[in-house]
């Protein structure tokens, strides 16, 4: 199977000191639907930080452990874990290949992370990649601004917002949060 393998959708919130991230289950390769019950949240460090992860599932799970490891390396500092592996996965030869994006989060940050280098803090504390990244920011950007919801609510509600306009995006949606 040679095929073009479609995103994800993922969305994360951070809101006082909660922080919560979704993504969907869908796995897309070409037109064909290969599984609707894939898990791309998890929590790393002693289940203090999520990540979320968009793009090839060996990839983005490569991604995740060499990430754990900068996470253990700065003993959970999340920016300098952050910042150390985005250096690495940029200038490493066969990181740099690698195609994902990943959010990254604890009660204190919210960053997005490419492969490009790129280290981004969302200014609203919104965060959303993969292929349904859009819907699903401008739900919770909408939820944010006009409802008293918790982070995981809205989460919730922007991915199954996506799943209903996103034909890479399932409701089957997988949530977890800290605080």
């Amino acid at each position: 199977m040679n095929g073009k393998l479609h995103a994800t959708t993922i969305v994360a919130v951070k809101k006082g000191g909660n922080v919560a991230i979704a993504g969907d289950g869908q796995v897309t390769l070409d037109t064909t639907i290969m599984k609707h019950t894939a898990r791309k949240v998890r929590r790393l460090y002693e289940d203090k930080v999520l990540v979320g992860f968009a793009g090839s599932v060996a990839d983005a799970q490569t991604l995740c452990d060499k990430f754990e490891e900068k996470l253990r390396e700065s003993h959970g500092n999340i920016r300098r874990a952050v910042v150390e592996f985005a250096k690495d996965w940029r200038t490493d030869r066969i990181l740099r290949r690698l195609e994902a994006m990943m959010i990254v989060a604890n009660q204190e940050y919210l960053l997005v992370v490419s492969g490009s280098g790129e280290v981004i803090e969302p200014d609203e504390g919104i965060a959303a990649i993969g292929s349904g990244g859009s819907y699903a920011s401008a739900a919770a950007r909408a939820l944010v601004r006009n409802t008293e919801l918790s982070p995981k609510e809205i989460v919730e509600k922007a991915m199954t917002i996506a799943s209903e306009i996103c034909v890479y995006t399932n409701n089957n949606i997988t949530v977890d949060e800290l605080g």
